[in-house]
């Protein structure tokens, strides 16, 4: 059955491909943490994730179009970078951080990103992908002014960081 989802649904066959909720927090910790390593992505996950979730989830290089990261199997040393599919979810990545920033209980250092995005909506997204595109795929990146949407990103996030250590 490899590679053939259970039905044609749409959604069942992206949530297939995708996996479970460790794979969305590995490739968020990825695409807005830069945690490109195993051992980085389990010591510094704030959701403390097990050694076996990433491994399975998303260390073996996929095939096909797949959403998950790439990796390079060497044990606990493993390095990822996203791929095509995977820098494609940033729009998903963005509206499921709407979503909870505004129906769940969050934290306002761990939500930052997701407002960040929301607020920048699609043309933010694409720079973010843009800049995903250079560092994980070798694409070049266009010259632009200003800061990139990846340091608006990290700076939101340190600001609020560095309050909360206060």
């Amino acid at each position: 059955m490899a590679g053939q989802p259970r039905s044609g649904c749409a959604i069942n066959a992206a949530v297939e491909v995708i996996g479970d909720r460790w794979s969305l927090l590995v490739l968020r910790d990825i695409m807005f943490g830069n945690r490109l390593h195993f051992r980085v992505l389990q010591e510094q996950s704030e959701e403390g994730i097990a050694s076996k979730h990433p491994r399975r989830s998303v260390a073996a290089p996929r095939r096909g179009g797949s959403a998950y990261a790439g990796g390079c199997r060497q044990g606990r040393r493993s390095t990822y970078s996203l791929t095509e599919a995977a820098i494609e979810l940033v729009p998903v990545m963005a509206e499921l951080g709407r979503w909870g920033a505004h129906h769940r209980p969050t934290t306002p250092t761990l939500r930052v990103r997701a407002e960040l995005l929301a607020d920048g909506g699609p043309a933010m997204w694409e720079d973010f992908m843009t800049e995903l595109r250079a560092e994980h795929l070798g694409m070049h990146v266009p010259s632009r002014s200003g800061p990139t949407a990846t340091e608006r990103l990290a700076s939101a996030y340190a600001a609020l960081a560095a309050d909360a250590d206060h």
